[in-house]
């Protein structure tokens, strides 16, 4: 499955994922490009073995999870009033279980979203914005307190990668703006990055770096995201005029690097597309000269079209 493929690179996959939703939009343009949005969502939780779907909410598109007493969540941003964000990168994401036989079990297991009233306190996670990490963590945790994880946690594979892509030494803090020698560590990580792209022999070495950088949950992009909407909220706690204009500033540009992975979300599989297709040769042959070149080809994975 196409959405399936491309919203699940090889690195994460030593997990089984939940399968698909089982309806006649999973294989529709439309639906796959709302899934490749959510798939920050949507990949942690099957890997989990949760079952996930996307539909459309009061007046948002939203994630629908199974849970295996017959009860569901429903993650999405705010649907009253409508939200002006695209799909997938909400200002807040609030989360609530349900079942659709006892109205009596509701319950908000996440909510990130500035509340509307001046009156009323935000919850704590509202710090998050729309970061993904702490709402599918905050997801994990109930559901783990209920016993409704069908798959244990597994530290090793949340943390594989595939043997092609490189490990990046964590730099070392820094004290105030920078070592007395102006060394820029984190920058210089991200250049190691680079100089390997340049010497990358081929376009699949080529896609395992740029998987690095477009990587929907933990992927630089992502993580330059949570640093922005950090540093945003650092310029709020000033209640200064200016410090709550570098606030949104700062939360626009959060927004534009997710809107960027969005835009790139199948650059690492067209990258690995460009490599030449891999040869098969004809087997059970009897020994004797080359019977000359082989007659079938197998492209290489890459984004089905």
């Amino acid at each position: 499955m196409a959405a399936d493929q491309e919203s699940t690179p090889d690195a994460r996959r030593v997990t089984p994922l939940a399968p698909l939703p089982d309806h006649h939009n999973v294989g529709t343009p439309w639906w796959q490009e709302l899934w490749h949005r959510h798939a920050h969502i949507t990949t942690p939780l099957r890997e989990r073995g949760l079952e996930c779907d996307i539909e459309f909410g009061l007046s948002a598109y939203i994630v629908r999870v199974s849970l295996p007493d017959d009860s569901y969540l429903i993650i999405g941003p705010p649907q009253e009033p409508p939200s002006d964000r695209p799909p997938g990168s909400p200002e807040g994401w609030i989360a609530t279980r349900e079942h659709p036989d006892d109205p009596s079990l509701f319950e908000v297991l996440y909510d990130s979203v500035p509340s509307a009233d001046p009156g009323a306190p935000d919850r704590p996670e509202t710090r998050h914005g729309g970061s993904a990490r702490p709402l599918v963590e905050a997801i994990e945790h109930r559901l783990d307190q209920l016993g409704l994880l069908p798959t244990p946690s597994s530290p090793t594979a949340r943390t594989a990668v595939s043997a092609t892509e490189p490990t990046l030494r964590t730099p070392k803090p820094l004290d105030g703006c920078g070592s007395a020698d102006r060394t820029f560590v984190y920058g210089d990580v991200l250049l190691a990055l680079t100089d390997r792209l340049n010497a990358a022999e081929s376009s699949t070495d080529a896609a395992a770096l740029l998987h690095q950088i477009l990587d929907p949950t933990s992927g630089l992009l992502e993580r330059l995201g949570e640093f922005f909407e950090a540093a945003a909220e650092k310029a709020k706690e000033s209640e200064q005029d200016d410090g709550f204009d570098l606030h949104y500033d700062l939360q626009d540009a959060a927004a534009t690097l997710r809107s960027l992975g969005e835009d790139l979300h199948t650059a690492v599989d067209r990258m690995r597309a460009l490599a030449p297709a891999r040869r098969i040769t004809r087997t059970g042959l009897p020994p004797g000269p080359s019977p000359g070149p082989p007659t079938a080809t197998t492209p290489m994975p890459g984004r089905t079209r």
